[in-house]
């Protein structure tokens, strides 16, 4: 990197009103967080890192953390509801299945960050506050986002624990295989009503300063029979992006349609993973009883003529059911899993980028009609 630029950069990040670091963690509320652990541990290929509960003095709540290089998911039943925050986490499992209650965001400053976003008209549910233990300390906060979904604002420069204080060390519940499935976060999207997209588009442009990145409106995600819309907010270093969707009318119910009727509201609908070799996370993924989206034979016979030359043989691409999208920048290939409970709600996309920034805009057809087919399977199209 040039002087020049460099300084740029470093100009840049001390103007930005809301600096990030990244992506702290994904929080799930579930109905079984031992299980639910093991199941991301055998299917994802996921690290146990970190353990919370009766055993070290949390007698309402049992967290299991787990990482993949960057990417971290913590996963919290309830034992014994005796407090709000225990309620909240049993009212949420049985009001909206196992859905994610938190998109925790690291952040260089949390009171900062706080004061901010509240000053921009941000709901808050946590003033900052801190933890401590023999590892340091952890400067927390948090606001409200669409449905019950929080971001907890998580400052961590004082503290080199395995997680948070109260949390302590735990051994993997399997040993992971020596390649990692997948080392980041690559985006996170929610769900909201119809007419509601470009309130909560507001809401971060105001509340963290974050920019619009892309926008599918119109014929960009439509099939015969269901359609939406989606914007996609980002920091301004990219590396925290949420794309918010909502329904559009069509013929019938789209996916979005579906996901708020069985989630009972607007929620984080699927966690894209960044990968560096999809062919080999879908295979052991696939090894491991994950299931993924099935695309048609008829998508791969004319891919290479658009999407040109990727790393991956076509013929591998079409045995994998992996699709492709390229842009001015790039390329990028990514698969869909179906739901990962029985409530066709929470699924996740694995993708792999070689340049391209975007989202898969030349799939969003192929992937909304491999939906609809697992909808009209449902019942629920």
């Amino acid at each position: 990197m040039t002087e020049t630029l460099q300084n740029h950069t470093q100009t840049s990040r001390q103007d930005d009103p809301f600096p990030v670091k990244g992506m702290d963690a994904v929080v799930f509320a579930v109905g079984n967080a031992k299980q639910a652990a093991h199941y991301y541990s055998t299917a994802f290929g996921m690290r146990l890192v970190a353990y919370s509960g009766p055993e070290n003095g949390s007698r309402e709540t049992a967290s299991y953390v787990l990482e993949s290089g960057s990417a971290r998911f913590v996963l919290t039943s309830v034992i014994k509801p005796t407090t709000e925050h225990g309620e909240f986490l049993a009212q949420h499992v049985a009001e909206h299945g196992d859905g994610v209650v938190d998109l925790a965001i690291e952040v260089p400053d949390a009171r900062a960050a706080y004061a901010y976003a509240v000053e921009n008209g941000a709901t808050g549910l946590a003033e900052p506050y801190e933890l401590k233990d023999e590892h340091g300390t952890v400067v927390l906060a948090a606001i409200a986002t669409y449905g019950k979904t929080r971001h907890t604002l998580v400052d961590r420069s004082g503290y080199d624990g395995p997680y948070l204080p109260g949390f302590v060390a735990a051994n993997p519940i399997v040993e992971p295989a020596a390649k990692r499935t997948f080392q980041a976060i690559d985006h996170c999207v929610g769900n909201v009503e119809l007419g509601r997209m470009n309130e909560w588009v507001t809401f971060y442009n105001k509340v963290m300063g974050f920019t619009n990145m892309k926008e599918f409106v119109g014929d960009d995600i439509a099939t015969e029979y269901s359609a939406l819309m989606s914007k996609v907010v980002a920091d301004g270093t990219k590396k925290v992006k949420f794309p918010i969707n909502e329904p559009a009318v069509a013929k019938k119910k789209s996916q979005i349609d579906e996901y708020l009727e069985f989630y009972g509201g607007p929620g984080v609908q699927h966690i894209a993973l960044a990968t560096n070799d999809i062919v080999s996370t879908v295979r052991a993924m696939r090894a491991a009883g994950v299931e993924f989206l099935n695309v048609p034979d008829a998508y791969y016979d004319t891919l290479g003529e658009w999407a040109g030359k990727t790393r991956v043989p076509v013929e591998e691409l079409r045995e994998l059911k992996i699709l492709v999208d390229r842009d001015e920048d790039g390329y990028l290939l990514q698969i869909f899993t179906k739901p990962v409970q029985d409530r066709p709600t929470v699924f996740f996309e694995m993708i792999e980028r070689h340049g391209s920034m975007g989202f898969g805009k030349g799939n969003f057809k192929a992937l909304f009609e491999a939906i609809e087919r697992e909808q009209e399977r449902r019942g629920n199209l």
